[in-house]
């Protein structure tokens, strides 16, 4: 076997198992056999997303190549304030009852933010904007991801939204590359993501609700419609791949970093769930009000 696919591949099965052991029960519970009442899940949950949201960060830096003014010093300690908030509501358990306006308002952040980097590149060259992105980009996505999963502290059970949004973000780019490849004739964007075809796409769609409807019929405990959000899924997992793309083709940059072997950096493989995590959040919140 070539080095390089079997440094890939033992690098993706850690990572899946990793994000397993981090979202789904199981880990607390392999933990709490060897040392009973040890951890609990939604440390192990938190612990995940501070390290992905730290390296994310960091990345994100490493990227843009900020200047010398002062927006270098204080991109890292905004990121950490307007995470700290979101942090307060993932212990005191308020983000699964309560929805504020100001979530809508960050939400719509994260769109402008988008629409910027494709459509207003030049903005983000300067150090004022390369600031107000990175916070954006990361912060707000990695603070609604804790928003996502419900702790009972009663019954000490943690619920499996962000396990299956991972199956299902796996499942989109697995399902869009087999079809891709076997149909893909139509080019999405071929300036920024030559691979990606609208045959591609559709394949994933088609898979991935059809996984959602499997996930609803097994798990009918967890918030919201699992075809809803494997379609969801299936559109904002392709858009976040090409944010980063523009992102890195914006700066001149090939991988995002190199913490995995193989496969790039945190944002390399992070990008989908960045985008995907604020609209799935943003479904659970009307999903609440329906």
């Amino acid at each position: 076997m070539d080095k390089n696919l079997l440094l890939r591949s033992i690098s993706g099965l850690v990572y899946v198992f990793v994000i397993l052991f981090c979202t789904h029960p199981i880990g607390a519970e392999t933990i709490n056999r060897i040392s009973p009442n040890l951890v609990q899940q939604q440390y192990l949950y938190f612990g995940l997303i501070v390290f992905l949201a730290f390296m994310g960060a960091k990345e994100c830096f490493s990227i843009m190549k900020f200047g010398i003014g002062y927006e270098k010093w204080v991109v890292f300690p905004l990121i950490g304030f307007v995470f700290y908030i979101y942090t307060k509501r993932y212990f005191n358990h308020d983000f699964y009852f309560n929805y504020r306006l100001t979530e809508i308002l960050a939400l719509s952040l994260i769109v402008i933010a988008v629409v910027t980097l494709f459509k207003f590149t030049s903005e983000l060259y300067a150090d004022s904007g390369k600031l107000i992105f990175t916070v954006i980009y990361i912060a707000l996505p990695f603070g609604f991801a804790l928003g996502l999963p419900k702790y009972s502290r009663i019954e000490h059970t943690f619920s499996l939204e962000v396990f299956f949004l991972f199956v299902l973000i796996w499942s989109s780019d697995t399902f869009a590359y087999i079809c891709g490849r076997l149909f893909g004739k139509h080019k999405m964007a071929p300036k920024i993501s030559p691979k990606k075809t609208w045959e591609g796409l559709a394949g994933g769609i088609i898979c991935t609700v059809i996984l959602g409807y499997f996930i609803e019929m097994y798990n009918p405990s967890m918030r919201g419609n699992w075809m809803v959000v494997g379609f969801l899924v299936s559109i904002f997992a392709p858009l976040g791949d090409l944010v980063e793309s523009q992102l890195k083709r914006s700066f001149g940059v090939k991988d995002s970093g190199n913490i995995i072997p193989g496969h790039g950096g945190v944002l390399d493989r992070l990008d989908s769930f960045i985008i995907c995590v604020p609209a799935v959040y943003l479904y659970f919140i009307l999903d609440k009000f329906i």
